[in-house]
């Protein structure tokens, strides 16, 4: 059951506060009868031995009280948005298609809440199938009437201009001038347990050896393509908007082949509005390492998690950053090379 929520953009919300500071956990989660267990009690709330968006282990010079919900800010993926600001502090990002052809992203926020970040743009549909499974808080420009319907019914909470923390940027046009306070907006949001493991996370040391892959290009259909290479153990994109410094840590890339319907309405430029069907099965290839794994994904429903598998059985993603390519099962394509 997804707990009930209250809408930030509709009435005010009682502010809760979000705890940043150390622990005391203990790396291992050792220690007498907890010791199978594997969270720990601390200052009368509960520390996961892992973050649940990235599987690495808590440590007490960056352990945070996990009684928040995961914030998911969607961010432009445009041109326009230059420099992104944020990315780099995200644990998990999902890229999904929109309008136009172009991409959007949900950078998904819980280890590390940044000051700022963006630039915020608008939810979409699809986002109900990105964001439920771990319950999570959505920072948004807004959207559509017909979507916010959907999202509220979906019971997902979502903070929206005009909340605490939004701030127009100087130097910039509308609509990407609108940035958020992260650290201030995540005061709004309500206590609750720590979310499942959005991912299967395992050891890179069991990961099945694959093809060699340094680099890969997934396709969204003609609009736009995301280029990625591998070099020192982490994966780079090579035409991305982040601010240098600033960008985000991928460790692995996770291509998801998926369903992409129609939302049911268009844009104000006339452009229909795509809607990614993130449930059901399809396709994955998961890069890591330099190599790709080549298996399959499913997921039961919405709110469901995500499970991959091989031919030889679960495939679990090595612990660690991960961004999530939603690549059109029709339209899209997805290449690579040694």
């Amino acid at each position: 059951m997804r707990r009930t929520r209250t809408r930030a953009l509709a009435s005010t919300i009682a502010a809760t506060a979000l705890v940043l500071s150390a622990c005391g956990s203990s790396d291992d989660g050792a220690g007498g009868d907890e010791g199978n267990d594997p969270q720990a009690t601390s200052a009368g709330s509960k520390l996961a031995a892992t973050w649940p968006l990235t599987g690495l282990p808590v440590k007490g010079e960056d352990s945070a009280v996990q009684d928040h919900p995961v914030l998911v800010l969607k961010m432009d993926n445009t041109s326009s948005s230059a420099p992104q600001v944020g990315l780099g502090s995200a644990d998990l990002v999902v890229e999904e298609l929109v309008e136009g052809g172009m991409t959007r992203l949900a950078a998904f926020y819980y280890s590390r809440v940044p000051d700022d970040a963006g630039p915020v743009r608008s939810m979409r549909a699809s986002d109900i199938g990105i964001v439920s499974p771990v319950d999570a808080s959505m920072v948004t420009s807004g959207a559509a009437p017909i979507t916010i319907k959907r999202i509220n019914g979906a019971g997902i909470e979502f903070f929206g201009e005009g909340a605490k923390g939004f701030y127009r940027a100087g130097g910039r046009s509308a609509p990407y001038n609108l940035f958020a306070r992260m650290d201030e907006t995540a005061t709004l949001t309500r206590g609750g347990e720590r979310p499942a493991d959005y991912l299967t996370w395992g050891d890179a040391a069991d990961l099945p050896k694959g093809k060699p892959a340094t680099s890969l290009a997934a396709s969204f259909g003609g609009g736009h393509t995301t280029s990625w290479s591998f070099s020192d153990g982490r994966y780079t994109i090579d035409n991305g908007y982040a601010a240098a410094g600033d960008e985000f840590p991928a460790d692995s890339v996770l291509v998801l082949r998926v369903e992409v319907g129609d939302a049911g309405y268009r844009d104000p430029a006339g452009n229909p509005v795509p809607e990614t069907k993130l449930e059901g099965k399809g396709e994955a290839m998961l890069f890591h390492d330099g190599r790709v794994v080549r298996g399959t994904w499913s997921k039961d429903g919405l709110g469901a998690p995500i499970e991959l598998a091989t031919k030889q059985g679960e495939l679990k993603v090595p612990a660690g950053h991960t961004w999530i390519e939603l690549v059109p099962r029709e339209a899209g394509n997805v290449t690579f090379a040694r």
